[in-house]
């Protein structure tokens, strides 16, 4: 990807697998860059179908029978979403600028001191060959958002053809996702997350859509979505050996975030930011290094020694000023938002029912939930329909979920071939077990939180659409970050944009903590509950792994007592009260760890 000058400074990231599937076809068009899960590729056939339909495009369907049919099918659905938004934004910059609403909407959009709507500011009293020069200037500068896509390395099942033998690795379900990306017309990055996955890079070496051309450029670009400096430089060398570059590091929250989280050891983000802040120049020059080495000693293009290359910051974030004073101190080149734009029906796909769920909800209802079969802790609704409908399976004997996507089929504890634990057969096996006394009442109940995330993460974007999920599989799951608590009602884009940049605020809730203080919060509450299971288990290394939790806690707390002596972070008052705020939880994390010293002895 070249180096572009970036109409926002924050971008969309992927949520679910059906809430920003079709975000790009929204925003991009006004400059607002977004990711779009690939993961679910008869999802993207029913989208391409759905907007197939809607602009009236020629749709020929894509059947299983197909040979790689789901690596043609996220092909085809990421050229539709690149034509629509192509068509969309020459529209945009080529009508009439004086009755074009959508060309109005994305100056309205940007940021006050944007070059662009300082331009267009000038066309009014310029003469009419400054007229001329000046629209191009503008035109020059509109760009497109760019239409990313994720692949949670994770999600890598090794799939079998209709006779029941393995197919190749490449036609694992990310192997699969990555070439349908790197066959498809779509400009943007592929976004890999959820950690490394060594067959997955070493098979992103095949494409030489991820080398730079003869000019030095990369026509399509890698993210990768880290938690800390350790594993952004270690995944980042191991691309860079395949002569593979990393053009940003999204560093994402642990635990302040949607989705799954995945908790640090105790890391805290300002920390983790500030070591990314120290070490970005050394960063950089390994990697470029390293990567140049690699594409020299293949006889292959090199980098432009002024290639992309960002750190950015998603997770929590819920003012102007937070998301002002993290990109400014840390100097990071954006910020993501996520869960605020799922109130946003312009930019997201949440389905009405789902939306009114949000509205009512109360802080409480929030949590982080054993739902995920991948077994890792996952963000979650009390009130969805999703896990009303888990409930209701328990209280009808029948736990678990039909299994028709398998995705996330990974378990081989009482069948040859993997099945997911969300599963009705999976469950009614795991109850068979408790029914004989081979396992405890909270196995069992932990195993019965597990819920389809395949369905209930993909049917709110074809609810949204007007049309019935396959199956007729209706219940939605979803996966907020703890942040979204403190929004409410529904939002325009341009509400949204306009309280990201500080023209308003739409967060009235006095009693909401600044993000360094709700991540602190979210650890030491993770922190307690990790004391209280690993006495339960006895597990043999629980010691260590406690006091080193803990000390990166209080080392975390330290940092912020020094930085917002040192620094305006917010106002008196909101820095009076953050002051407290991490005193107060310091205490209670060092009284906990006493608590439970106490008890392992």
């Amino acid at each position: 990807m070249s180096n572009q000058t970036l109409s926002h400074t924050f971008h969309i990231p992927v949520m679910g697998l059906g809430y920003t599937v079709d975000t790009p076809i929204k925003v991009a068009k006004y400059g607002i860059s977004s990711v779009v899960s690939i993961m679910d590729d008869h999802l993207l056939e029913d989208m391409r179908k759905i907007y197939s339909k809607k602009y009236v495009r020629e749709f020929i369907p894509i059947p299983d029978s197909e040979d790689d049919y789901r690596a043609k099918r996220i092909t085809a659905y990421l050229d539709l979403t690149q034509s629509l938004v192509d068509e969309q934004f020459k529209k945009l910059i080529n009508e009439d600028w004086k009755s074009n609403i959508e060309f109005r909407k994305y100056l309205e959009l940007l940021p006050d001191k944007s070059t662009v709507a300082s331009l267009f500011s000038r066309l009014a009293t310029a003469s009419s060959t400054e007229h001329l020069q000046l629209k191009e200037s503008i035109k020059s500068q509109l760009t497109i958002g760019s239409i990313d896509v994720n692949i949670m390395t994770k999600v890598d099942k090794i799939n079998i053809d209709k006779s029941g033998y393995e197919l190749p690795r490449e036609y694992s379900d990310a192997l699969s996702a990555l070439r349908g990306f790197a066959k498809s017309k779509v400009k943007g990055s592929v976004v890999f997350s959820a950690g490394m996955n060594p067959a997955l890079y070493g098979y992103a070496a095949q494409f030489s859509e991820f080398y730079p051309d003869q000019n030095g450029e990369i026509s399509k670009g890698i993210i990768l979505k880290v938690s800390d400096y350790r594993s952004a430089l270690i995944q980042g060398k191991f691309l860079a050996k395949k002569g593979l570059w990393v053009s940003e590091f999204r560093i994402e929250s642990g635990l302040n975030c949607g989705g799954h989280a995945f908790a640090t050891d105790g890391f805290l983000i300002g920390p983790i930011l500030e070591e990314f802040k120290t070490k970005r120049k050394e960063l950089y020059q390994s990697l470029y290094q390293t990567c140049q080495n690699s594409l020299i000693s293949n006889n292959l293009n090199n980098l432009k020694e002024s290639h992309t290359f960002k750190v950015t910051y998603q997770g929590g974030l819920g003012t102007a000023t937070e998301d002002s004073f993290i990109r400014k101190y840390f100097e990071l080149e954006g910020t993501g938002w996520g869960s605020p734009f799922l109130l946003v029906p312009e930019a997201t796909s949440v389905d009405e029912e789902t939306l009114d769920r949000l509205h009512k909800a109360k802080k409480s209802d929030f949590f982080l939930s054993h739902a995920s079969p991948l077994g890792v802790p996952f963000n979650n609704l009390q009130t969805s329909s999703g896990e009303a409908q888990r409930r209701e399976r328990i209280e009808k004997n029948r736990p678990g979920s039909p299994c028709y996507k398998k995705f996330l089929s990974n378990n081989t504890e009482f069948t040859e071939n993997p099945i997911c634990t969300a599963s009705r057969q999976y469950q009614i096996l795991k109850t068979k077990q408790f029914e004989d006394g081979e396992i405890e009442v909270d196995e069992l109940e932990k195993v019965k939180e597990k819920d389809c995330l395949c369905e209930g993460l993909s049917a709110p974007a074809i609810l949204s659409a007007g049309e019935t999920p396959r199956r007729n599989l209706t219940a939605v799951t979803i996966c907020p970050g703890p942040n979204l608590a403190y929004f409410k009602g529904t939002f325009s884009l341009k509400e949204m944009a306009d309280h990201i940049y500080g023209k308003f605020s739409l967060t009235t809730d006095a009693e909401r903590p600044h993000v360094f203080v709700k991540e602190l919060q979210l650890y030491a509450s993770y922190l307690k509950k990790e004391f209280e299971t690993k006495i339960t288990e006895k597990v043999a290394k629980k010691e260590a792994y406690l006091e080193k939790f803990r000390s990166n806690l209080i080392e975390g707390v330290s940092y912020y007592q020094e930085l917002i002596c040192s620094v305006q972070l917010d106002s008196e008052e909101i820095l009076q009260k953050m002051k407290e705020q991490f005193s107060k939880i310091k205490s209670e994390i060092e009284l906990s760890s006493k608590s439970v010293e106490a008890s392992l002895t």
